[in-house]
């Protein structure tokens, strides 16, 4: 049996107070997914809403994007991601957070998926999440209390990028700010420079260029625990 991985898409659509379009961001999921299902991995979607996740960032000169729309099951599946209720996590062995500034805004306090990811966790598997997925990381607890990031080192998109982006104003808080609130040592390199960081069980990437990392370490982590996870 080959194992599971959950992958969280936003929901939300709106960026911020603003008239532009959000969502996900597409090769924070294509890339993953190449390397993923190039391990024998079985993927699954789910969003906060369950349905259809918005997408952004839909750049075709990027190869695994094009691969990734090219192919009708990819598709069908963001188009129809699971709702958090649907989601039975003594099934999978790993969640990945995809980014996108959407989640900013539906991930920090969807209590269902942190309970999920909670639960995943500390049935011994793997916890990755990239970019802005890490603002499903800010408000989850394990069952001692503790915030999951408490005493790790985090990767993310960093202050100095939302800055970069000129950002920093719209979205609901500061990513990397706010981790380090919650007990989180934020490591960092140069702005939208690949940077992966693994601590424990969990996987975190600083932006698009880490999204491939993220993947590979998760599989990693995987292989190493597969004891455990192939027979949760």
């Amino acid at each position: 049996m080959s194992a599971k991985v959950l992958i969280v898409l936003t929901s939300h659509d709106k960026l911020g107070s603003t008239d532009k379009a959000t969502g996900f961001y597409l090769s924070e999921v294509s890339h993953p997914v190449a390397v993923f299902h190039r391990s024998g991995l079985t993927v699954h979607y789910m969003s906060p809403k369950g349905g259809k996740a918005p997408m952004t960032g839909v750049d075709l000169s990027d190869p695994l994007n094009q691969a990734f729309l090219d192919n009708p099951e990819n598709v069908a599946q963001v188009e129809n991601t699971l709702r958090p209720d649907q989601i039975d996590p003594t099934q999978f062995n790993a969640i990945f957070y995809a980014g996108g500034h959407g989640t900013m805004w539906d991930f920090p306090n969807n209590a269902e998926i942190a309970t999920i990811a909670a639960a995943i966790y500390e049935q011994g598997g793997v916890v990755g999440a990239v970019c802005h997925g890490p603002a499903g990381l800010v408000n989850l607890k394990l069952s001692d209390g503790k915030y999951l990031v408490t005493g790790k080192n985090v990767a993310c998109f960093t202050n100095e990028e939302e800055a970069a982006v000129g950002l920093s104003e719209v979205v609901p808080f500061l990513l990397a700010s706010t981790l380090i609130e919650r007990g989180a040592t934020h490591t960092k390199v140069a702005n939208f420079q690949k940077h992966v960081i693994v601590s424990d069980r969990l996987v975190t990437g600083q932006n698009p260029a880490s999204a491939t990392g993220v993947a590979e370490e998760m599989v990693k982590l995987l292989d190493r625990v597969s004891l455990i996870a192939t027979t949760a």
